[in-house]
């Protein structure tokens, strides 16, 4: 597979990911935001930022390259429809991405960095599947969050305790 078939597979990942992560956000009351299963946790709102987020990341890698924490700029998080808003436009800027991606951009490593400190780098292909797994985790980590908050789990990759998948 060339490095643009991978991309569309990545896209259509996305796509069908995004449905299951989608149904997890519109559940998450703001009511909930501060919620930390532990000290080293992180609250409930940020992870929930993230998992909405990490999409633009996709686009923001294509199109940049590169991520810097240290500039990167995060959506304020407000409601519940207006994080859905914003997901929805990362969504469709992911897919946008990936599916026009250009071999010239595939060419180029990713970088994350903090200010002018290299945290890590590698290949774009493998850059943006890392970065995929890693929304996916983070949405798993939602899901017990939501658990803990008595909050209905949706169906994700078959029925859950909560939703049977109807």
């Amino acid at each position: 597979m060339d490095g643009k078939q991978i991309c569309a597979a990545y896209a259509e990942e996305m796509k069908a990911e995004s449905v299951a992560t989608r149904k997890c956000l519109e559940r998450i009351p703001e009511s909930v935001y501060k919620f930390k299963p532990h000290e080293k946790s992180m609250e409930m709102g940020y992870l929930t930022l993230l998992v909405a987020e990490i999409p633009k990341w996709i686009r923001d890698m294509i199109e940049g390259g590169v991520i810097n924490f240290q500039s990167y700029s995060h959506f304020q998080l407000s409601t519940t429809e207006q994080l859905l808003a914003h997901y929805d436009e990362n969504i469709e800027g992911a897919i946008k991405s990936l599916s026009n991606i250009t071999d010239e951009k595939l060419a180029k490593p990713f970088e994350l960095k903090n200010g002018d400190q290299l945290l890590w780098t590698s290949p774009m292909a493998e850059a943006l599947g890392n970065t995929i797994n890693h929304w996916v985790h983070h949405r798993g980590q939602l899901t017990v969050y939501m658990r803990l908050n008595d909050i209905a789990v949706p169906s994700i990759y078959g029925p859950s305790a909560d939703d049977k998948g109807f």
